[in-house]
């Protein structure tokens, strides 16, 4: 298939990586993968979303969280995805406080199963997504923070050539600690030029 092909329901293809909403059927390979996956991403995540992810460990919670994915799209305000290799599970990637008017933006989160990182999945599934929220949604702007000491998501942010437009203090609450994060961005207008 061809690199950002979409199709029905929201679903992106890429040339190894699917991005899907997740559905309760997703439940025991998310599960599996949170779990084995918990040191990994708790230094990462901020430390709220963190709980509340890891605190659910039954199907009705992970149907909940699939629900309230559903409504954000409904609404306009977030497109969460699975991130599949074949039929694996392998990790999230997120555009979340989409806000429409004068702004048109929105803000990009993602996690990566340990055991993929490193082979090109995230920057594939971030182009996905990027053109989805370009010449679909049509936002005009779309940022991503990360802390300065992650040095395989920043760059994955360098490798798609986001410009950095700087440091943001304090700007999550992580694994207990208000961490300093840089700003990566992308306009529609340099989207288009590449």
């Amino acid at each position: 298939m061809v690199l950002g092909e979409r199709t029905a329901g929201s679903t992106l293809r890429g040339e190894r990586v699917t991005l899907r909403p997740l559905v309760v059927g997703d439940f025991a390979q998310w599960q599996a993968v949170r779990v084995a996956n918990r040191d990994w991403l708790a230094k990462w995540e901020p430390t709220q979303l963190h709980a509340a992810v890891d605190g659910i460990e039954t199907r009705s919670g992970f149907l909940a969280r699939c629900r309230a994915r559903e409504r954000e799209r409904q609404l306009g305000t977030g497109y969460g995805y699975g991130i599949f290799l074949g039929r694996r599970f392998s990790g999230e990637i997120n555009l979340s406080g989409v806000q429409r008017g004068p702004f048109q933006s929105g803000s990009v989160g993602y996690w990566i199963d340990e055991a993929v990182a490193g082979q090109g999945l995230v920057p594939e599934a971030m182009t996905l997504l990027l053109r989805y929220a370009f010449e679909d949604l049509c936002l005009h702007r779309v940022q991503v923070a990360i802390i300065p000491r992650n040095t395989a998501s920043r760059r994955v942010v360098e490798k798609l050539g986001l410009r950095e437009e700087g440091l943001a203090v304090g700007y999550l609450e992580i694994n207990g600690v208000w961490e300093d994060h840089l700003r990566f961005a992308i306009t529609a207008q340099e989207w288009e030029d590449r």
